[in-house]
């Protein structure tokens, strides 16, 4: 008797189509089956089976267990496995267990079925025909003759199969259906020019060329068009020329590094109901999601919610009240909510669900740092999440974030009651002013505005207080206050600072000479008596100190100390006029001075290297070093490198000094190693200045031919701030570097505006988080926030992370909780001169050999 085929799928259609495909090629005898009871009624007694061909759906849970019931079936046990994946199928082909020995498309049954099986009749195994690691470098095996469709299981790439000459879509892989959210079947059906436009080149030489450069481009998907880039290349498969393209979108859903851009991009944003506003929007575009709400509650109060912002990709609905909304209450009780791409199942309890038809969705509750509930956050999408690894962290920290803004309202709401607000003149006092300076530094860094800080101190006030009378002196005080709110518009902030001083911020500063005539406007109307109630007319002046950001200083404390010092030098001229920070005479003489100092500081051995070691996360192991330069002044003393490495920019003298540290730092590497036979890993810090020099490779491998020194030893530290426009030199010295053994980190991370460009272009294998993030570990929820994620998609990319300013332990259990690599702060190690260094290695070898000694004993 010949042996059988069973058929296995629940929908009566597939089973019918997987029928007539094989009963056409004359495959007898066919048992068609609905689920594992129906095939057993059917083989009962039939000899062992030629194939099984099983349908699978969802997320594939249940038809692996029927597959493993077959199995148990006598007529199933040895026989090959193909699984015939219908096309919204979640689970990816990698998923599938071993049992499973090839697979296709529901939408590929009539083409590919027999070929399928013929490929398991010989033996040939595509899925294990090659281990590759490199998709990229995967699709030229098919050219020789393999099966493209293994490069398909890598489960990341989004790749289409195209017949260029015929301009259709051949097959897409599950990764690209899975971020399209269009089936295989709906490519297929669609001309080449429907699925997909190029921006700069036609389609045609594009395919003609296939030479896997990146060219920006357009495709179709549920949502109209994804932008993104692909590369194209030649392949050869059944006889026929085709060409495989594989896309990269722009979307932070589907792509880590995207997504670390957005959430630099959210955590630069303010925390008032603007910056809420502006953070949904972001989210709804870069994620591109269909809804997203942000809920506010006060469980404590048992008040029904509110909404704080909701946005909506659709149109108009009559919404369910919040009362209605099952997942909304769930949230608010605490639950998490994730459901990426099963969505439809909560429909039947959610209205709100089933009304917008989502299919992804998650729901987050909002925590403060007691996690009490803030309230919720609720975002979904009307086809599955692209990659559910990438979407959830992305919202978690979406969601710290407006934990943060919810708690900072609040805060400020009940400060008004404790003192926020000047009592006497209704202006914001010192503490709310100087949140919301620090909340428009982080805006302007983000935006690029230039604002200014005015400093105004009232002139001999004093004297009013001690003749008139702390009444009267109130009374002017008020009258200030109306005076210097008449002179700004509604969306500066003036506060009172202290006593008889008040602070002013002048936003959306075009050019200087209009923040001049406020002043000038200030100046005049002070100059004006004032008529008090029951009381003498009075003269009452000010002056005024101004400084800019970001020109005289990029910190809150800085702006505020230039403008008072500038408001002093207003009053040390007569009082009653304004001044504009400048630097002192005496400053720039300084300056002068040192720059000439400097240039034989190297000479004089005024110049140090430091060493500060970098520690192993779990071992607390010392595993690196970094070379920190010092200057000893004979005269001044030590100055600190913030102050003279841009001096030494400035003249040019960083090239010299630069080449010197890192010869030094070298020397002394190599020496240390061949002492305590520890390969440590140095880092040597690149200015701007010597990475736009032509020769730094020429520089860097000369120095590692003279020291001995081990290219892969060598870390060089860049650090973010630095535009890679704006060092023309950059891109090419460090893939030089690269090549030469040496390894990149960037320095100074999350500080910058560059990270995508830096993660994206520059060949880093390691980053460094700034002391600013990891100092606010415990006390600042955003910055946590902004670590973990770091941390998070660094590791996607195969990137190693080091913390820096690690300072108590509070920061060490943090960060090993959340699985940073390296750590270097204070709580380890202070940076030590050379000998003080080379007795903490000394030391480190004589604790581990009493160890040996005590293990070998």
């Amino acid at each position: 008797m010949q042996a059988g085929i069973l058929l296995v799928a629940s929908q009566r259609e597939l089973r019918r189509e997987l029928f007539d495909t094989l009963d056409k090629e004359g495959h007898p005898p066919i048992h068609s089956a609905r689920d594992t009871t129906h095939a057993a009624i059917l083989l009962e007694g039939r000899e062992p089976l030629a194939l099984i061909v099983l349908v699978v759906e969802g997320d594939g849970r249940s038809s692996l267990t029927l597959c493993e019931q077959l199995r148990l079936l006598p007529p199933c046990a040895d026989a090959p496995v193909i699984a015939v994946l219908v096309d919204e199928a979640t689970i990816k082909p990698t998923q599938l267990p071993p049992m499973i020995g090839g697979w296709l498309y529901a939408s590929q049954i009539g083409t590919e079925l027999i070929a399928r099986w013929q490929q398991l009749r010989s033996g040939e195994k595509p899925r294990d025909a090659e281990k590759i690691s490199n998709v990229s470098q995967a699709l030229p095996l098919a050219a020789a003759g393999g099966d493209y469709r293994f490069v398909f299981e890598d489960g990341e790439g989004d790749w289409l199969i195209v017949d260029p000459y015929a301009e259709r879509v051949i097959e897409a892989s599950p990764a690209y259906m899975r971020h399209s959210g269009l089936a295989n079947s709906v490519l297929t059906s669609l001309t080449l020019h429907e699925v997909l436009s190029f921006e700069s080149v036609s389609m045609e030489k594009a395919f003609a060329d296939g030479d896997r450069h990146w060219l920006a481009c357009q495709r179709k998907s549920i949502r109209g068009h994804d932008t993104g880039e692909a590369s194209v290349r030649r392949v050869h498969h059944g006889g026929r020329d085709l060409a495989a393209l594989h896309f990269r979108s722009n979307r932070a859903g589907v792509r880590p590094t995207v997504a670390l851009m957005l959430l630099a991009r959210l955590f630069s944003g303010t925390h008032d109901d603007a910056g809420v506003l502006e953070a949904a929007q972001l989210l709804l575009d870069e994620m591109s999601l269909d809804y997203l709400a942000v809920w506010s509650a006060r469980p404590e109060e048992s008040s029904v919610p509110t909404q704080v912002v909701q946005r909506w990709r659709g149109d108009e609905q009559v919404w369910p009240g919040p009362q209605l909304q099952s997942s909304l209450r769930l949230v608010l009780s605490g639950r998490t909510l994730m459901h990426p791409h099963d969505a439809r199942r909560l429909a039947d309890v959610d209205p709100l669900i089933g009304q917008l038809g989502l299919r992804g969705f998650v729901g987050l509750p909002l925590l403060d740092e007691r996690y009490s509930v803030l309230g919720a956050l609720l975002a979904g999408s009307r086809s599955p999440f692209g990659e559910p690894e990438i979407v959830e962290p992305v919202l978690r920290c979406a969601a710290a974030h407006f934990a943060h803004t919810l708690e900072l309202r609040r805060t400020r709401e009940q400060g008004r009651a404790e003192g926020l607000l000047d009592a006497l003149t209704g202006l914001p006092n010192r503490l709310l002013f100087n949140d919301r300076l620090d909340t428009i530094i982080r805006e302007a860094n983000r935006t690029g505005e230039t604002f200014a800080v005015l400093f105004v101190d009232l002139d001999r006030f004093k004297f009013i207080n001690d003749t008139l009378g702390h009444a009267v002196g109130d009374q002017v005080l008020v009258a200030v206050t109306q005076r210097l709110r008449s002179s700004v518009r509604a969306s500066d902030t003036v506060a009172r600072y202290a006593g008889d001083e008040f602070t002013i911020v002048l936003r959306h500063i075009v050019k200087t000479d209009d923040v001049l005539r406020v002043a000038e406007k200030i100046v005049q109307l002070m100059d004006a008596p004032l008529h008090l109630d029951d009381g003498p007319e009075l003269q009452v002046t000010a002056s005024i100190g101004i400084s800019f950001f970001p020109e005289d200083a990029p910190d809150a404390e800085t702006l505020l100390k230039h403008a008072d010092e500038a408001m002093y030098a207003a009053k040390s001229l007569g009082r009653n006029n304004y001044r504009v920070y400048d630097v002192s005479p005496a400053q720039e003489q300084q300056n002068a001075a040192l720059k000439a100092r400097l240039r034989h500081a190297e000479g004089n051995g005024e110049l140090r290297v430091f060493y500060q070691p970098q520690i192993n996360a779990g071992t607390e192991d010392i595993v690196g070093m970094e070379a920190l330069l010092r200057w000893e002044h004979p005269e001044l003393g030590n100055i600190g490198p913030g102050f003279f490495i841009p001096l030494a920019e400035e003249t040019g003298l960083i090239v010299s000094i630069g080449e010197w540290v890192l010869r030094t730092a070298c020397k002394q590497a190599k020496a240390w190693e061949e002492r305590f036979g520890l390969g440590l890993r140095l880092g040597v810090n690149l200015s701007a200045v010597q990475l736009m020099q032509p020769d730094l490779s020429e520089i860097v491998a000369s120095v590692l031919e003279e020291t001995g020194l081990d290219p892969g030893l060598l870390e060089m530290e860049v650090t973010e701030s630095i535009s890679i426009k704006a060092a023309p030199n950059l891109m090419e010295n460090m893939q030089k570097l690269h090549r030469l053994g040496c390894h990149i980190a960037i320095d100074d991370f999350g500080t910058g505006a560059a990270s995508l460009d830096y993660l994206r272009k520059l060949p880093a294998d390691r980053i460094k988080i700034d002391q600013s993030f990891v100092r606010n570990i415990g006390v600042d929820p955003d910055d946590e926030a902004i670590v973990r994620a770091t941390i998070e998609m660094a590791h996607r990319l195969k990137r190693g992370v080091v913390a820096e300013g690690v300072e108590i332990e509070q920061h060490l259990q943090f960060l090993r909780a959340n699985h940073c690599d390296e750590l270097q702060g204070y709580l380890f190690c202070r940076p030590l001169p050379q000998a003080s260094f080379e007795r903490l290695l000394a030391e480190r070898e004589r604790l581990l050999s009493g160890v040996q000694d005590k293990l070998q004993a």
